[in-house]
């Protein structure tokens, strides 16, 4: 495909409080016409963003309807997201309108966790043993699992109505909360997953694929969680893994993208080793953290995630395969915890670790007045501190300062 000198791209649902994002699309000679998240505050934009589009993803067909005028008023070259409820979205634009994307009926596997996992285990891949459950009244469906399980949506993202059960007389009023805190979170579900809980730590790996070959780019470490809720911790990159065992977790990964038809595109997967084997849990066809990843990869050896992803939206060539991937530094992502639940009265300590000579970045996305739910509910992360270090074993003995840095008080609680 022959695109111009700056092909324009549509980036759906973008984080805006993320620059480098941005800051890539700039430098890798791309303009941006935004799909905003509903309610996005739009008074400054970032410079590559050339146009903004209002459109009601509740409504695929009008908003594809949306896309179609605006493409016949000025053309674009590529449509991309890196959110991850909006994958079937954009697979389904791209198809519409013949621009370069995942087909749609990868979309949607990729966004169904147990088409996922029957996928990996037609494919004879390391996966949890688990369940579907089709309603709420059919969570006995899951008893003949090794508990403790982990019970999640099938159509979930970032945790929501996430939760381990360690013994069966819990499971039906976690299936139940699970069914009723997605339909309320996301609008619907179809299917709970019930998957047999991995004790190992848990990795994070950033890939990206061309035509079918699959570029390993960083793996990440991730800690042990636990539950019973999987609220997210920290990230710190590269991990510290003998020779053999990226091997193995490159080749786990590579196949387990295979197996879903993740041919084309950044990729963020999950896995946890066990034994020393990868069994990987979930992946995504997007950069993790709506553009988080990007950040650490980056910042750990050299690969613009976010310059890959558009140009494989155009239908170029990502730079990721263009030579060797090699070891520049490391990155983390401290995720600051919320600490309790309640109105946010004020959150102290965020300026001071923005002025740590290590940190890139503090992206902050809850604030003074915002309502944090109780888990397994979730209302987001309170703000994420992307920093730069000599060598992993640097960012994790910053992560082990931040948890003093930064205090989160509620209304009525004593200061």
């Amino acid at each position: 495909m022959v695109t111009p000198a700056r092909p324009r791209v549509v980036l759906v649902q973008p984080r805006l409080g993320m620059p480098w994002v941005f800051d890539s699309a700039a430098e890798a000679g791309f303009d941006l016409v935004i799909v905003p998240r509903p309610g996005e505050d739009l008074t400054d934009l970032p410079a590559p963003v050339v146009d903004v589009l209002d459109l009601d993803l509740d409504d695929p067909e009008a908003a594809i309807g949306g896309l179609r005028r605006a493409f016949a008023r000025r053309p674009f070259q590529g449509i991309a997201t890196f959110f991850e409820a909006a994958v079937p979205f954009t697979a389904r634009a791209a198809a519409a309108l013949g621009l370069p994307g995942l087909p749609v009926a990868v979309a949607e596997a990729v966004r169904d966790k147990g088409a996922m996992r029957r996928a990996w285990t037609a494919a004879g891949l390391n996966s949890p043993r688990f369940t579907t459950v089709a309603s709420p009244r059919q969570w006995s469906a899951a008893l003949d699992l090794r508990f403790p399980v982990v019970v999640k949506p099938a159509n979930g993202f970032s945790s929501i109505a996430v939760s381990k059960v360690d013994d069966p007389a819990h499971l039906e009023l976690a299936v139940v909360a699970t069914w009723d805190l997605t339909r309320r979170q996301l609008g619907g579900i179809d299917a709970v997953v019930v998957e047999e809980f991995l004790t190992g730590p848990e990795y994070a790996v950033e890939a990206v694929g061309h035509r079918g070959e699959t570029r390993i780019c960083t793996i990440g470490y991730k800690g042990e969680p636990q539950g019973p809720y999987f609220e997210e911790g920290f990230y710190q990159a590269p991990a510290d893994l003998p020779a053999d065992t990226v091997a193995a977790i490159e080749h786990e990964v590579a196949a387990a993208l295979a197996a879903i038809g993740v041919t084309d595109g950044p990729s963020h997967t999950e896995l946890r080793l066990v034994d020393g084997r990868p069994y990987v849990l979930e992946t995504g066809a997007r950069i993790g953290g709506s553009g988080v990843s990007s950040y650490l990869t980056q910042a750990t050896v050299g690969v613009d995630l976010v310059a890959d992803a558009l140009r494989i939206a155009v239908g170029a060539a990502p730079h990721s395969h263009l030579a060797p991937v090699t070891p520049r530094g490391a990155a983390g992502n401290y995720i600051v915890p919320c600490g309790g639940q309640g109105v946010i009265a004020d959150i102290d300590g965020l300026d001071a670790v923005a002025a740590h000579p290590d940190v890139d970045h503090v992206v902050q996305m809850l604030h003074p007045g915002d309502r944090v739910r109780p888990y397994p509910d979730f209302s987001g992360y309170p703000a994420f501190v992307l920093s730069r270090h000599a060598e992993v074993k640097d960012a994790m003995a910053f992560h082990e300062q931040l948890p003093g840095m930064v205090r989160i008080s509620y209304e009525g609680q004593e200061r």
